[in-house]
């Protein structure tokens, strides 16, 4: 039940935060606090004192909900979601302390939202039923709506309006691929069902498999976002408050690139395969074109959302390379990723309650004023170019040498975004704490509880630069076992269509000898 009891205590926290905040604003901030520790520290035992195991899955639960339909509560944890997890329950405690000061008014309402985030998107990194994995998978929608819509900042509104179109849409397509798969399952078995481990390899036509999988496809290349498919991410970056930047950047921008990990390349082998010089493509595309953007651009803000254009395009690089160093890789640049432009919007927030500006022509010097404030800002713009010893350097060195097994050109051109990530991540430290000041600001440096943050942070990324062979070994067996499956059903139907060209060529042959 452990897995439920981490849902479970989230949706109590939240539900515990809004009834409460009537009363007194503070109670909510601790509740949620708690609930997260919580969560975070039971996940931590389970790691300590569980023994490795060679089964597929380390926790397995499953509950009928609705069996007439063939809908349970079916929830996994393997190495992969292991991961995601700590970083989920992690950065959720960032998010709320962060926010202590920030958000003032409906503090209740504030952190009932927050936590309604949480636990969907741990639902979603733990669900093994599709109907289930939808209703989470919506279930971080509505409340990040309210987010940027109620806290936001200036434009929040056409923002939040924007995000919720963007991700609704998607999600009805993913919807409409979901049942369209259960069907098909059900023409060819008679069973009801959407448990993934029974949908994973339904017999249908390669047509039908590629629209199904063009649905899926939609709603997590969304969520990366990949180009074209990226203009709402920064208007809802730029007008979210800190903790509902950080836990987009950081968190439900990862549950697209876990969504590929875990249905795109397992329920489709065969056309992810065929699909995956367009995705690669679209990698490449992204990196770049986020690059650029992000160069261009005066507000703080906006410029570290682009960059997330620029790095989620390493992750769909290295999803469809299929193999395992790129694999790696993009696990470690979704952990990576997480902590380090999660900690530039947490300064960006930092910067903005101080000097109520994000526009960075007006910044410069501001390291004389705030020295451990811009030490923090160097060593996350660091991380972001791939400096050695940071774990972006890991993620993205591992996904192009994995890239370059699969598509040499591919590989070469995604190597110049580290060209352009060391540009525009210069451009930040120049243009906001070197230089000439170009305003008189009087602002204090990083308060105890703000050193706080960014000492854990920073002390998580040089980790992750530092030893990533943890973090590799936890997500190596669910990684194998979606390279394993994806390989065993493109060999079978490459069996099948040799097998098909050999009676062709007898049917030729036979219809040839009759002819002479």
């Amino acid at each position: 039940m452990i897995l439920i009891y981490l849902i479970v205590i989230l949706l109590a926290g939240a539900f515990l935060a809004w009834i409460t905040g009537k009363q007194n604003p503070v109670r909510p901030r601790i509740i949620s606090l708690v609930a997260l520790s919580i969560d975070l520290i039971i996940i931590i035992l389970y790691v300590l004192q569980s023994t490795p195991s060679n089964k597929d899955w380390l926790i397995d639960i499953k509950l009928d909900w609705i069996p007439a339909f063939g809908i349970s509560l079916h929830l996994a944890l393997d190495g992969l979601s292991l991961v995601m997890l700590i970083l989920t329950f992690f950065l959720g405690i960032i998010s709320v302390i962060i926010s202590w000061k920030e958000i003032n008014s409906k503090v209740g309402f504030f952190h009932f939202n927050l936590l309604l985030i949480l636990a969907g998107i741990t639902g979603v990194f733990l669900s093994l039923d599709l109907f289930l994995f939808y209703f989470f998978w919506e279930l971080m929608l509505v409340p990040m709506y309210f987010l940027i819509g109620i806290w936001g900042h200036e434009n929040r509104t056409a923002a939040s309006n924007k995000f919720f179109l963007y991700t609704q849409a998607s999600g009805l397509l993913m919807f409409i691929s979901i049942i369209a798969l259960y069907f098909i399952h059900v023409h060819s078995t008679g069973v009801y069902t959407f448990d993934y481990l029974q949908l994973l390899g339904t017999a249908m036509p390669s047509s039908t498999g590629m629209m199904i999988m063009l649905g899926f496809l939609a709603a997590f290349l969304v969520k990366l976002p990949v180009v074209p498919l990226h203009n709402w991410l920064p208007d809802a970056h730029t007008e979210a408050p800190t903790a509902g930047s950080l836990i987009l950047a950081a968190l439900l921008l990862k549950t697209g690139a876990y969504g590929l990990l875990r249905f795109i390349v397992p329920l489709f082998p065969s056309e992810s395969v065929v699909f995956a010089p367009i995705g690669m493509l679209l990698g490449v595309v992204g990196i770049l074109y986020g690059a650029k953007l992000a160069f261009a651009q005066t507000d703080l803000k906006r410029l570290v959302a682009y960059t997330s254009v620029s790095h989620m395009g390493f992750v769909i690089l290295g999803v469809f390379s299929f193999n395992e160093l790129a694999y790696q890789g993009v696990v470690i640049q979704m952990i990576a990723h997480g902590i380090s432009t999660g900690a530039l919007f947490v300064l960006v927030g930092q910067l903005y309650e101080r000097i109520h500006t994000r526009d960075i022509n007006k910044m410069g010097g501001l390291w004389e004023k705030a020295p451990v404030m811009g030490a923090v800002g160097l060593i996350f713009s660091m991380a972001s170019l791939g400096l050695p010893g940071l774990g972006n350097f890991i993620a993205e060195l591992l996904i192009l040498i994995g890239a370059f097994k699969a598509n040499v050109l591919m590989s070469c051109l995604a190597s110049l975004g580290l060209i352009a990530a060391t540009i525009y991540s210069l451009r930040i430290v120049q243009k906001v704490f070197l230089g000439k000041a170009n305003t008189d600001w009087k602002m204090n440096d990083l308060t105890l509880r703000e050193k706080i943050v960014s000492a854990s942070l920073v002390i998580a990324i040089v980790w992750l630069g530092l030893f990533p062979r943890p973090v590799l070994n936890t997500a190596k067996p669910a990684l194998l076992k979606t390279l394993n499956k994806q390989k065993e059903i493109t060999f079978h139907d490459r069996i099948i269509t040799n097998k098909i060209n050999i009676v062709k060529n007898l049917l030729l042959f036979s219809e040839i000898e009759k002819k002479d």
